[in-house]
């Protein structure tokens, strides 16, 4: 109990600084399904693992370097977030969230997606979950200006992090229809085509979110 009203908490805040400091422009194909459901998207910057809980509740995979935080590190475990630390079980402690009815969220770039354009290689951990558990899979397309994200270092935890924030500004979102698969994930051509299709919906929509932002800043050519 006291887990879920810290979380509310925490997610109404999110909800209100995005609210002050972002103009947001959120797209959905179809309505979410109900149950828990595995959300995928890109990591454009830092800000995308707490905006991401705007579209639904969830339990998010964040680096492990933000768990090494003090007080921070803490507070996101307190709230139900998974720390994805090379080699560690994060991907079966979101598998057993999903069996207990929990939603998850997972950016397979595993890092930031790169800061002059593009993406990055997928890791296969949103396949195996997704062949494993057999929940909708939301793909989740973001599109934001890049060279507006704040670059910060920090030693705070012994050794240089580097965090791409972005803080204020359009942001742009597409969440597309719900995927499912099925199979055996110690089949690694089917986790390797499940990682590749879950990556390429990703990429399609978040041009569509690129398109959409894009179709409303541009400048409006006089008639004259």
């Amino acid at each position: 109990m006291h887990r879920n009203m810290l979380y509310e908490a925490a997610r109404a805040l999110i909800q209100i600084y995005a609210k002050l400091m972002f103009r947001m422009d959120i797209e959905k194909h179809e309505s979410l399904p109900d149950g828990p459901k595995l959300f995928v998207a890109n990591h454009p910057s830092a800000t995308d693992p707490f905006l991401i809980h705007i579209y639904s509740r969830m339990s998010v995979l964040i680096t492990a370097n933000a768990f090494a935080f003090p007080l921070f590190g803490p507070f996101l475990r307190s709230i139900g977030q998974i720390s994805a630390a090379p080699g560690g079980n994060s991907v079966e402690q979101a598998k057993h969230m999903l069996q207990q009815g929990k939603s998850i969220g997972i950016f397979p770039e595993g890092t930031y997606s790169p800061q002059e354009g593009g993406f990055g290689e997928p890791h296969s951990g949103a396949a195996r979950l997704a062949i494993s558990s057999g929940v909708p899979v939301i793909p989740i397309g973001i599109y934001l200006p890049r060279e507006r994200n704040l670059r910060i270092t920090s030693n705070l935890i012994g050794r240089p992090t580097i965090g791409y924030w972005y803080l204020r500004g359009p942001y742009a979102v597409t969440i597309g229809k719900a995927m499912q698969f099925q199979g055996d994930v110690e089949d690694r051509e089917q986790v390797h085509l499940v990682t590749a299709t879950i990556m390429d919906k990703i990429k399609l929509l978040a041009q569509e979110s690129e398109n959409r932002m894009f179709n409303k800043i541009k400048p409006v050519k006089s008639s004259g």
